[in-house]
């Protein structure tokens, strides 16, 4: 149960605030409609039902003042006129009646041979009773005293109440479609004004995929006070983050500058050693020098750290791949292409060339007479293999390869260090990297980079 309700607690905090705003909207609407619509059906019930009794109450005073006792007969006369006429048809629904529920009676000829029931009552009281033939009347009534007589006089009038419940039933329907109606138009115009409302968090987040794909360097802050503050402190840890970064790659271009004399250094003074410490003491500067190179190249990356725009993947490598055609054709190595695609991609061009260079040159020192270079793309997602069709590496070695990570330099000499820096710079941008033997019998890389901007 604890369980089921983090479920949805989690799911509840992932709703969007319009979300949010229009189911709010309709659990108040909902709430609220209802009852205006009960207290108004309500009210109106009432209303009718009291100018209905006070139209019966009219019509009683008016019988009233019409019945007389013969003072010698002591019989009930009425002569005056209601001026209704359904008063006069049988059966009409319209009703008057004078009884002492003994010997006097007098009742309208609508009544004809039936009776309304009867109740005692000095005060005037109205309610709902069943008439000849089962109708629904509505009966106003009261108790009088007329001379000689000693017994009170009981008058009733009495009409169909059907019109009544059909004038209720059709202002109670008419009613609840407009509440229906309402309802929904408010919850139209409450869409519109969250739209509206919400339109500067729309296009603060179109911005800042802008500035995520690197379409933009920083956030727009003509927006809302409140946005707008947001977006500045948001420009603010972007141009922070861009120095930081910027700051970084230089030291380390600086570091490789400031290394590298000492090196060249060094190795001169190696030459002036006896052969058995040159040697030793050369294998350990070779390892200080490529340590180096690989840490350096780790650091000046660009990565995903930064907004990058996107560039053309043909045109960055070209002048690369002219120079490593020439260097595989001096050793007798073609240099194949394959092009699926001229893709665009979101990378920083150094980073590009590092990867592309690392592997190529990797290739083409193992290579026998071959080197294949084939760009695919498939949605946002760069495939770049690599093979050759030199010794390679059996699975078990692949495997070992990239189990091993940071340490890809220990699994053949001389071309670790290009593919651990390839490595990097791939886990940078979110990328896979994936060793296999290739068809030609020698190592096939495969890159899968998730860089391609299909934007113009």
């Amino acid at each position: 149960m604890a369980f089921e309700r983090a479920r949805l607690a989690r799911r509840w905090a992932r709703r969007s605030i319009a979300t949010r705003l229009l189911l709010a909207a309709l659990v108040i609407i909902a709430l609220v409609l209802p009852l205006a619509g009960a207290w108004l059906s309500h009210y109106y019930r009432a209303s009718a039902v009291a100018a209905f009794d006070e139209r019966l109450k009219a019509t009683l005073n008016v019988v009233i003042a019409g019945v007389s006792v013969d003072p010698q007969s002591r019989e009930l006369r009425y002569r005056s006129a209601l001026g209704d006429a359904r008063f006069d048809q049988v059966f009409s629904g319209w009703y008057w009646q004078i009884t002492d529920q003994g010997a006097h009676q007098l009742a309208s000829r609508s009544l004809w041979d039936q009776r309304l029931p009867v109740t005692d009552n000095r005060q005037v009281s109205a309610r709902s009773v069943t008439g000849p033939r089962a109708q629904p009347l509505r009966v106003v009534e009261r108790d009088i005293y007329l001379a000689p007589l000693s017994a009170p006089l009981h008058v009733s009038v009495a009409a169909d109440e059907t019109t009544l419940r059909d004038d209720i039933q059709r202002f109670q329907g008419l009613l609840w479609l407009g509440m229906l109606a309402l309802g929904a138009l408010l919850l139209g115009v409450l869409a519109l004004q969250v739209r509206f409302g919400l339109a500067p968090l729309r296009r603060m987040n179109a911005n800042l995929r802008e500035v995520e794909k690197g379409a933009a360097s920083r956030m727009d802050t003509r927006l809302p006070e409140e946005l707008a503050t947001l977006a500045g402190s948001m420009n603010a840890v972007l141009a922070r983050d861009q120095r930081l970064i910027e700051r970084g790659r230089h030291t380390a271009g600086n570091l490789a500058h400031a290394l590298k004399t000492p090196l060249s250094v060094m190795r001169l003074q190696l030459k002036q050693l006896p052969p058995e410490s040159g040697e030793r003491l050369g294998v350990e500067l070779a390892r200080i020098d490529a340590a180096v190179r690989h840490h350096l190249a780790r650091a000046s990356a660009a990565g995903e750290g930064l907004a990058l725009s996107p560039i053309a993947l043909d045109a960055t490598l070209a002048g690369l791949l002219e120079g490593l055609t020439r260097l595989a054709a001096r050793r007798g190595i073609t240099l194949n292409q394959r092009w699926q695609a001229r893709p665009r991609v979101r990378m920083d061009a150094q980073d590009v060339q590092e990867v592309i260079g690392n592997l190529l040159d990797n290739a083409i020192r193992w290579a026998s007479a071959e080197v294949t270079l084939s760009v695919e793309v498939q949605g946002e997602t760069l495939t770049l293999r690599v093979s050759d069709d030199g010794p390679g590496l059996d699975d078990e070695q692949c495997q070992a390869a990239l189990a091993r990570g940071a340490r890809l330099d220990e699994q053949r000499s001389e071309s670790g260090l290009g593919l651990a820096i390839v490595a990097d710079l791939v886990a940078l941008y979110r990328g896979e990297m994936a060793l296999s033997r290739a068809g030609a019998g020698g190592l096939e890389v495969c890159l899968t980079l998730p860089v391609v901007s299909h934007e113009r």
